[in-house]
């Protein structure tokens, strides 16, 4: 990949969707492209607004990668300046001292370390499975196998399990370097294989899992006709208490997650239902790729030549945002098909 440093790209925080992914995805994009860029307004709209301890961690770990320099870089700032250098594989460790989510750090620094000479070993310590954020089971079974398709070589394990809000999960990464991006066409799912599943709990008792398996697989051939393959999980290594329930639906030419987790007071057989609604909705709807996969893959997507193209079951906030800072960095020529709630197509040419 050709790169030439440029001017300093304005941004303004807000626009969108108007959460960390503005700043995820500028970061990523900026450390391969050597284009220095400012963002105002960081999360302006927001209860708690500015930079918080998961978003400020993204900004040391390519400030540390790409030996940057940066202004403002704070807790609670709505503006910083980000000029990088260059990108250095290595080994490295960057920790969220909360539950905030390694799997939205990864969205940073993921990108930029494919673009190296060398492999990485990134270790990761915060949330692992946290409220509003990709699980490490997303990660690991939907988002990395993806991207393999486009070239990315990452392998990762979890060593330990990090639930809200004591947070200290640790997840391992090796990122191999990658020369050029392969295109990708993600339209049509193929035939359906399967449904696999997995319910866990943290320091609670068994009963719990297996409360959200039966209802999970009573309600997966009752309402779509199937059965499922369940793992059950009891009493993972984590710093605190929880529970997860994770369904993956694999299909000929993609895959798809939905998770949901426990909280106190909420019954386990409600963790089960809000994943298995999750499920349902994208099987019965129209699109390849669930709406969490589309907006993680575009950048990657965006940096492939050739034409590259997906379809989605809904598009969101998330997908426009991302496409929308994307054109800010790149001269690639992007269409979209689709209003956000509805099914839709995006679709890039990078010649």
């Amino acid at each position: 990949m050709q790169i030439s440093p440029g001017s300093l790209i304005e941004i303004d925080g807000s626009y969108g969707e108007g959460g960390g992914q503005v700043l995820r995805t500028a970061l990523a994009l900026s450390a391969i492209l050597r284009k220095p860029f400012s963002i105002s307004h960081i999360r302006s709209r927001r209860k708690n607004p500015g930079l918080q301890a998961q978003h400020l961690e993204a900004v040391k770990a390519l400030t540390e990668i790409t030996e940057a320099r940066t202004d403002g870089a704070k807790l609670g700032s709505q503006e910083i300046t980000f000029t990088p250098g260059e990108i250095h594989p290595g080994k490295y460790q960057f920790e969220i001292r909360t539950a905030g989510a390694t799997t939205l750090l990864l969205q940073a620094i993921l990108l930029p370390l494919c673009f190296t000479k060398q492999s990485s070993s990134v270790t990761l310590v915060g949330g692992t499975h946290v409220q509003w954020s990709p699980s490490f089971h997303y990660l690991s079974e939907v988002f990395l196998p993806t991207v393999k398709k486009l070239g990315v070589s990452a392998e990762t394990a979890l060593d330990k399990w990090g639930f809200y809000p004591k947070g200290g999960g640790k997840i391992r990464l090796k990122i191999d370097p990658v020369r050029e991006l392969e295109p990708i066409s993600l339209v049509e799912r193929g035939s359906i294989r399967g449904i696999r599943g997995i319910s866990v709990t943290a320091n609670l008792p068994r009963h719990v899992a297996d409360r959200q398996k039966e209802q999970a697989l009573m309600r997966i051939r009752n309402e779509l006709g199937m059965d499922g393959e369940f793992t059950v999980m009891e009493s993972v290594f984590s710093k605190g208490s929880g529970s997860f329930l994770f369904l993956l639906v694999e299909y000929e030419k993609v895959v798809a997650g939905f998770s949901s987790l426990g909280v106190k007071g909420r019954a386990a057989e409600k963790v089960a239902d809000e994943a298995v609604e999750s499920l349902k909705e994208y099987i019965r709807s129209e699109g390849c790729t669930d709406p969490y996969l589309a907006d993680q893959i575009v950048p990657f997507m965006a940096l492939a030549k050739g034409i590259s193209c997906l379809s989605t079951t809904r598009m969101t906030e998330h997908l426009t945002t991302n496409l929308w800072i994307i054109e800010r960095f790149l001269k690639v020529k992007v269409r979209k098909w689709g209003s956000v709630g509805s099914p839709g197509i995006v679709k890039f040419l990078n010649e």
